[in-house]
């Protein structure tokens, strides 16, 4: 006979119907998130190729008044936050480490 305490522990390890899918993006998010930031020559890179704001945000006009308003897509990005992040330790390294004025990267 099963005591209360294990019958708690067989139930926890059964999957619930409801459980979180596996993230196939998942490797290249953590691959983003553990990249090494630690040459100047990419780090300048990367904040120049990563833009500091989403560049797809519009609001399109016709004499004045606007017709269309275009949201930014950089949301719908599956690695927008990953990317960020990289570009943040980029400008961290190149003003902490390398002693640069990062202002012309923003």
């Amino acid at each position: 006979m099963l005591q209360t305490g294990e019958m708690m522990n067989s139930s926890s390890t059964l999957q619930s119907p409801h459980s979180p899918r596996r993230d196939p993006l998942q490797p290249i998010r953590l691959w983003l998130d553990s990249f090494p930031v630690h040459n100047p020559t990419i780090a300048r890179r990367l904040a120049k190729l990563i833009p500091p704001q989403c560049p797809f945000e519009r609001d399109i006009k016709f004499f004045g008044r606007t017709l269309l308003h275009i949201p930014p897509l950089c949301k719908l990005n599956p690695f927008y936050e990953e990317l960020v992040g990289l570009r943040f330790r980029a400008l961290c390294y190149l003003a902490d480490e390398c002693g640069e004025d990062v202002r012309p990267y923003c």
